[in-house]
């Protein structure tokens, strides 16, 4: 092969490198998946959001229905108030509850969405009253430590 030949295959090859590591990068932010649909915002409050993040995924019946768009904290109630963006595709009963899930053992956490059984559907700015924090495993860890420490003093 003559230079200008192997020059061109490398080339090739780093472009598709750096190509591999934007969508890595893209694929870890949680913004692999690019909608131009405006979806509609309901709101939840949660005593504990452990892990969640911004772009988090919004799921039900483990198919991704919207995203987290905003965390703040509501000083009024001392609770996390939790902005979600659902796909304007799906519609939900307004008692449907969420909470918030695990992948796995430790994995990236997201909002489960379970729908209930009224006929009025969520609408823009609406917010889920039923819901469940996350369970904080530290939290598990502790109580399963001091349940132990009980034991063993009362004997």
């Amino acid at each position: 092969m003559n230079r200008k030949t192997t020059d061109t295959l490398v080339g090739m090859f780093v472009i598709l490198g750096l190509g591999a590591l934007l969508f890595l990068a893209l694929k870890a932010g949680n913004l692999a998946s690019f909608t131009f649909t405006k979806g509609y915002e309901v709101q939840a409050l949660f005593d504990n959001i452990g892990g969640l993040k911004v772009r988090a995924p919004v799921k039900s019946a483990g198919v991704v229905v919207g995203r987290v768009s905003a965390i703040n904290f509501d000083d009024k109630r001392f609770r996390a108030s939790v902005v979600m963006e659902l796909d304007p595709r799906y519609a939900f009963p307004k008692d449907s509850s969420a909470k918030i899930l695990t992948s796995g053992l430790l994995g990236e956490q997201y909002v489960g969405l379970e729908a209930g059984g009224d006929v009025a559907n969520l609408k823009a700015g609406d917010r889920i009253t039923m819901t469940q924090s996350a369970v904080v495993l530290e939290n598990l860890i502790g109580q399963f430590l001091y349940g132990k420490a009980a034991e063993g003093g009362s004997k």
